[in-house]
């Protein structure tokens, strides 16, 4: 990471896309999406963070991704493909608009039909500079393109069925079935790569702006995928499963003071002897596919790198897992040889070994601290700003987490508020503890602040992105720019200008040469 992090202080802001008040019912990478860059730009923020832009499974969480590789439809602007002529402009008359949560059912019944007939517009009347685009973009992406093209067509053919439950021809890829369908579903697979063409065109030009304008995007690689994945189904000799293509071992955490029986999450293990002894090929390839989305990679559940939670598939509870060792020093070392500096921020929350701090430490990669975290007792101190080093991002709260505000009011105990205004200042109404704890993480040592948007806005537990656990509700919270003020660019660039975040390099003062006693010489100071 070398400079991009540990030598720059940066302040940011944590949105996912489908939070923006895009037209259509889900926030996207149209006209709402460079408004809210123009926003940073004037709030003096440096950075966007993002959650992953991978196409949602179940829930619809961004966490839960059918491909580690392939973009989300849903994020493609309507707008922008009318203003390119893939679609009319009356097509997209009555859709969802701006303002409310997202219901990505009702998005996606209205919205990925209008894409698939764009996708189908380009095909029979894309100039020929348009093509030429296309096929650059096809042959670049060739290692998991035209596979996860095959496994959307094949998914959506059996009512979107876990591949698991197709029949067998095609849940073990037998290549006279597969190539049945090439021919049989040739265009309905084109249809597919252009909708990834049209993600990566969007997204890529929305980068560009950012870029021209000094900010960097932060995105999200989750360690472990899906089992019902295109990344399983298409290389299953790389997870830990059984003949039958079922999961031997499966991801979670261990019991702790959250829950009796931890976390069963369920996701299939890698078999890292195999990908080390094909040079960790399938990570070198996300992780090239990732940088050409992100400037910086957050790596969440770091702590799996070093060693992972294992947990027999059929046990229903996290309780019976084991430590199992992970091969992260050789993977780093690879990646490292491959990219050079990794520009990578480790997700480092929880219970963190000391294998796992060196581990990360030698790669130089920022850790996190979460503010949220910090008062409830001296073990958790590590979260306030007199523990960090600089070589850290720090957040008021993360995706995960209620808003600073919803916190406040319905998370902290007497304590930890006596805590809060003996370590901050005295919170004389509510409202004051948003901007207490964005203050403490900017004046902080930590090169990297980020706030999530809703703490911009000030906005409490209805504005929550995600519940751990919960079954419903998760992801859907957008915001109305109307909610927007311009105090709030304001203030926060005042905030960046007095912590020293915005940017701003200071030159160096002319050298002064001060005359000695013999006229013929002079001293530097």
């Amino acid at each position: 990471m070398g400079g991009l992090v540990s030598e720059a202080r940066l302040s940011g802001i944590l949105l996912h896309v489908t939070s923006l008040p895009s037209y259509g019912g889900v926030g996207d990478f149209g006209p709402a999406a460079y408004a809210f860059v123009d926003f940073l730009v004037e709030a003096k923020q440096r950075l966007w963070q993002v959650l992953p832009l991978s196409p949602t499974g179940y829930g619809s969480s961004p966490y839960s991704a059918l491909s580690a590789f392939a973009g989300n439809p849903l994020l493609i602007s309507l707008e922008v493909l009318v203003e390119h002529g893939w679609l009319a402009r009356e097509r997209i008359e009555g859709l969802a608009g701006h303002n409310g949560p997202v219901d990505f059912e009702r998005v996606a019944l209205q919205k990925l039909p209008l894409i698939q007939e764009a996708a189908r517009n380009f095909l029979e009347h894309a100039s020929h500079a348009d093509r030429a685009r296309y096929q650059d973009f096809s042959q670049k992406n060739t290692s998991w393109l035209a596979d996860y093209a095959l496994y959307a067509v094949l998914r959506r053919r059996f009512s979107l069925a876990s591949w698991n439950q197709w029949p067998e021809e095609f849940a073990h890829r037998h290549e006279d079935a597969l190539s049945r369908v090439r021919e049989e579903a040739a265009h309905e697979l084109a249809i597919e790569q252009v909708m990834q063409f049209f993600f990566s065109e969007q997204w890529c030009a929305l980068k560009k702006y950012c870029t021209d304008r000094d900010i960097r995007i932060l995105g999200d690689v989750a360690i472990f995928v899906s089992y019902d994945s295109a990344d399983v189904w298409t290389n299953p000799d790389i997870f830990e499963l059984d003949q039958t293509r079922q999961p031997i071992r499966v991801s979670g955490v261990p019991p702790d003071y959250f829950s009796e029986t931890g976390q069963r999450w369920g996701n299939p293990l890698y078999k890292w002897q195999t990908l080390a002894d094909r040079g960790f090929d399938w990570w070198v390839a996300r992780i090239r596919r990732s940088l050409t989305l992100y400037d910086m990679i957050r790596l969440d559940h770091f702590r799996g790198f070093d060693a992972c939670w294992s947990i027999p598939a059929e046990e229903e509870t996290a309780v019976n897992g084991i430590w199992v060792k992970a091969p992260g020093m050789e993977l780093f070392d690879t990646l490292k040889s491959v990219f050079g500096d990794l520009p990578f921020v480790a997700e480092d929350l929880g219970l963190i070994t000391p294998e796992v701090e060196q581990l990360r430490e030698h790669f130089n990669m920022p850790g996190m601290r979460v503010l949220q975290f910090g008062f409830a007792d001296r073990a958790s101190h590590l979260h306030l700003p007199h523990e960090f080093v600089p070589n850290t991002v720090v957040y008021t709260g993360t995706h995960d987490n209620n808003t600073t505000l919803g916190w406040w009011r319905e998370a902290t105990s007497p304590t930890e508020r006596k805590n809060v205004e003996n370590y901050l200042q005295t919170i004389r109404h509510e409202g004051e503890i948003v901007w207490a704890l964005m203050r403490a993480a900017a004046r902080s040592v930590a090169n990297i602040c980020i706030f999530p948007m809703q703490d911009v806005l000030h906005l409490g537990s209805e504005a929550r992105m995600n519940i751990p656990a919960a079954c419903n509700g998760n992801w859907s919270w957008r915001f109305d720019f109307d909610a927007l003020h311009q105090d709030f660019a304001v203030q926060l660039a005042e905030l960046m200008e007095m912590t020293d975040r915005d940017g701003y390099v200071t030159e160096q003062p002319p050298q002064i040469q001060v005359m000695s006693s013999s006229a013929e010489s002079t001293q530097k100071i």
